[in-house]
């Protein structure tokens, strides 16, 4: 049914605000008018239009099982859905390894929408358990291991017990309790490097070329579910979002951890030369573009999600440091990883035009509110790191 356009309207100019919201939830009733539409027409956020219509019963309740909810980009997920969405109940399936914290979670405590659940998507008893005894509307996956230091240095099996193994089992047992849709949360580097003067972005349609455990087993996990998709319908949909920052994010990535650093007047270690490239985006701006795929993305599709800011890590991190007040002369160099892809870079332009979707947050004004969040959460850095296998490293104490 085709929708009505805001200024196609017609309300009389003495009309109130309730008489408004009546016409609205009319036209949304009648599948006139989406939620994006009737919160420009009467100037208010989607979220107070959605809480307006739950009131009047206009809204259906949804189950969203979010795997690896407790994490960096999870937990920013499940935030931003249940204060948008008072029709949503999520349930947060998380391992809870050194990456994962619950106390990402603290405000939602007492909040009947959130339920959580301790558990492992590798573990196909437990995962099946929450699928016998709840009924799922949509699967968001955020679920894997994602340190590429990690892949290359001795934890190769978790990755593929996690990205793989992990995956099968949620694809499998859909197979026999059928979802509205799995949202699965892939990555960037599936596609492989380019190389600094390269003019073209990584398309959906671009051949994928992983170059290091990590994003070989992201890439195979990938493969399962399209794999799934034609041969039993699953109805599957992936993204692949450019390189996260924001809060939350476990001080193992470039980010915090230069924070972490700086804070103690520690040098700040670049790889190499120290200007791989990649390209930023902000974690919110991430999650409002998971959030339009899981309402509106097409099964079957492949969506790119990146931040238009590509920077060489030097200049982020002389971008911290200067944040911070801290001396440039922090910058250190060490010995370039093994196989370190020089740049990430995604053509967008797929879920813009399909989607309207498009990064809201400059990385100037990310990164700014970033490093203010772990100044001023510098407890959450040090928990998180007495909490993790790579404390002693990351710490500083080697």
């Amino acid at each position: 049914m085709e929708t009505e356009h805001p200024e196609n309207i017609y309300i009389p100019s003495k009309t109130s605000f309730e008489e408004k919201i009546d016409r609205v939830s009319d036209l949304y009733g009648q599948q006139r008018l989406t939620l994006e539409d009737a919160a420009a027409f009467l100037d208010i956020d989607e979220s107070e239009v959605c809480s307006l219509l739950h009131q009047r019963g206009m809204l259906p309740s949804y189950t969203v099982l979010v795997l690896g909810g407790a994490g960096f980009i999870g937990s920013n997920f499940i935030h931003r859905l249940i204060t948008r969405h008072p029709n949503v109940r999520v349930v947060n399936y998380d391992k809870l390894t050194y990456a994962g914290n619950i106390k990402n979670l603290t405000a939602l405590k007492d909040n009947p929408q959130h339920v959580f659940v301790q558990a492992d998507i590798a573990n196909y008893e437990s995962l099946r358990k929450v699928f016998e005894t709840t009924r799922i509307d949509y699967i968001v996956n955020f679920a894997a291991e994602t340190h590429v230091d990690r892949s290359i240095h001795g934890h190769t099996k978790d990755f593929i017990q996690t990205n793989v193994y992990g995956v099968f089992n949620i694809l499998s047992l859909i197979r026999e309790f059928p979802v509205t849709k799995y949202v699965h949360i892939s990555t960037d580097e599936v596609y492989g490097a380019l190389q600094k003067d390269d003019t073209y972005l990584f398309t959906e349609e671009y051949p994928l070329s992983p170059r290091n455990p990590y994003s070989a087993t992201k890439a195979s996990g990938d493969a399962l579910c399209l794999s799934f998709y034609h041969t039993y319908g699953i109805p599957v949909t992936i993204v692949r979002p450019s390189n996260n920052y924001g809060p939350h994010q476990y001080p193992e990535k470039l980010v915090p951890y230069f924070v972490h650093l700086a804070q103690q007047g520690k040098p700040l270690p670049l790889y190499g030369d120290g200007k791989h490239m990649r390209e930023w985006l902000f974690v919110r701006d991430n999650c409002a573009g998971i959030e339009k795929v899981m309402w509106q993305g097409k099964v079957g599709e492949i969506y790119n999600i990146g931040g238009g800011n590509e920077r060489e890590n030097i200049e982020v991190a002389r971008m911290i440091l200067h944040l911070l007040g801290k001396p440039q002369s922090l910058l250190a160099f060490t010995e370039d990883r093994l196989g370190h892809d020089r740049r990430y870079a995604l053509d967008s332009s797929k879920i813009q035009r399909e989607l309207a979707w498009r990064p809201e947050t400059s990385f100037e004004e990310g990164l700014a509110d970033t490093v203010a969040w772990y100044v001023n959460n510098y407890e959450w850095i040090l928990e998180s790191l007495r909490r993790g296998a790579l404390y002693e490293h990351y710490a500083g104490k080697k």
